[in-house]
C-alpha cells in the first residue's frame, strides 16, 4: 500500500476563454505540483467540476492526465456517477489507461437506499479491473454509511480504502484500526493534522493544487513527531481556506492559481465569477500565506 500513501491533489479544470478545455495549463499545474513533492493526482473528482463536464470532457481529462504523468506518481480516476452502468464504462477506460485505482462518491439525489448504493459499490468492483476507492463526502452526497456499512464493504478486497471527507474523525480512527491493511486518505483540508493523528496515510484535496507543499510539510513534520510544527502549517492553512470560504473555495482556487501566474479561467456555470472585491481581498489576505 505505499504507494497509495501521500499527498494528492484533486485537480481543478483550466478553460480557455472560449469554455474549452486548457490541456496546456492542465500539464503546467501537473507540473508544478510534482515538483512540490506530491504523490499524485486525483483526476475527475468535484474539484476538477466533473460533473459540469460533458461525457467526451470527463474521458479527454482520464486520457490528457495519464499522457502527462506517464508512470511518474500515482494516479486516481474518479469515476462517480448517478449511475452505475455510466461509472463502470469510465471505471473500464481508466483500466485501458493504466491508473492504479479508481474511486467513486456515493450515488446522490434519488436518495437510494443503503443497499442500493452497496451493490453500487459491489457492481462497480466486479466489473472494473483496478482497485476501488470509496468517496465518503456525505454533506456534499447526502448519503451517511455507517462503520458497519464500510465495514462489510471493505471486507472485499477490491475495496482498498476510503477518501474520507467528513468531520467524524471518531468514526475514521475505528476505521484505520479496524482495517489497517487499507488506505485512507483524509479530504477536508482545514483538518489534515487530525486525519493525521486518527491514522490516515494520506490526503486528497482541492487546496493541494496551489499549495501542496504545505501538507507535505505536515505530514513530514507528523511523521518526525513535531506536532507542534504540524499544527503551526495547519493554521496557516486554515487561515487561507477560511478566506476561500468568505469568496467562494473553487472560484478562489483558480482565482489564486492566476495569481500565481496560471491561467485557469473561471468556473463554470452555474457558478458565479468573482468580484473584483473579492479578487482583491484574496490578494491581500492569501497571497502573503503562500
Amino acid at each position: 500500500m505505499n504507494k497509495h500513501t501521500g499527498v494528492f491533489p484533486a485537480l481543478l479544470t483550466p478553460f480557455t476563454a472560449e469554455g474549452r478545455i486548457n490541456d496546456k495549463e492542465l500539464e503546467r499545474l501537473i507540473a508544478y505540483n510534482i515538483k512540490k513533492g506530491v504523490a499524485g493526482f486525483y483526476v475527475n473528482g468535484s474539484t476538477q467540476e466533473a460533473f459540469l463536464l460533458r461525457e467526451e470532457e470527463r474521458r479527454h481529462i482520464y486520457r490528457l492526465v495519464k499522457e502527462i504523468c506517464g508512470d511518474r506518481v500515482t494516479l486516481y480516476a474518479h469515476i462517480g456517477c448517478v449511475s452505475t452502468e455510466e461509472a463502470i464504462s469510465y471505471g473500464h477506460l481508466a483500466t485501458e489507461l493504466g491508473y492504479d485505482a479508481v474511486s467513486a462518491v456515493a450515488p446522490f439525489y434519488y436518495k437510494f437506499s443503503v443497499g442500493e448504493i452497496k451493490q453500487h459499490y459491489r457492481m462497480i468492483a466486479k466489473a472494473v479491473e483496478l482497485p476501488l476507492i470509496l468517496y465518503n463526502i456525505p454533506a456534499f452526497s447526502g448519503v451517511s454509511l455507517t462503520f458497519d456499512d464500510f465495514a462489510e464493504l471493505l471486507e472485499d478486497d477490491k475495496m482498498i480504502g476510503v477518501k474520507y471527507t467528513s468531520a467524524d474523525h471518531f468514526m475514521l480512527q475505528r476505521l484505520c484500526a479496524a482495517f489497517p491493511h487499507k488506505c485512507f486518505f483524509n479530504g477536508y483540508d482545514e483538518t489534515f493534522a487530525a486525519g493525521l493523528i486518527m491514522g490516515v496515510g494520506g490526503g486528497i484535496g482541492s487546496t493541494y493544487n496551489f499549495m501542496a507543499e504545505k501538507f507535505v510539510d505536515m505530514q513530514a513534520k507528523f511523521k518526525q513527531g513535531d506536532i507542534a510544527g504540524v499544527q503551526a502549517v495547519q493554521d496557516v492553512v486554515n487561515r487561507i481556506i477560511a478566506a476561500l470560504c468568505r469568496v467562494g473555495v473553487m472560484q478562489g482556487e483558480k482565482a489564486l492559481l492566476d495569481m500565481l501566474g496560471f491561467d485557469f479561467g473561471p468556473c463554470r456555470a452555474p457558478f458565479a465569477p468573482l468580484s473584483k472585491e473579492a479578487m482583491q481581498y484574496l490578494a491581500d489576505t492569501v497571497l502573503p500565506l503562500l
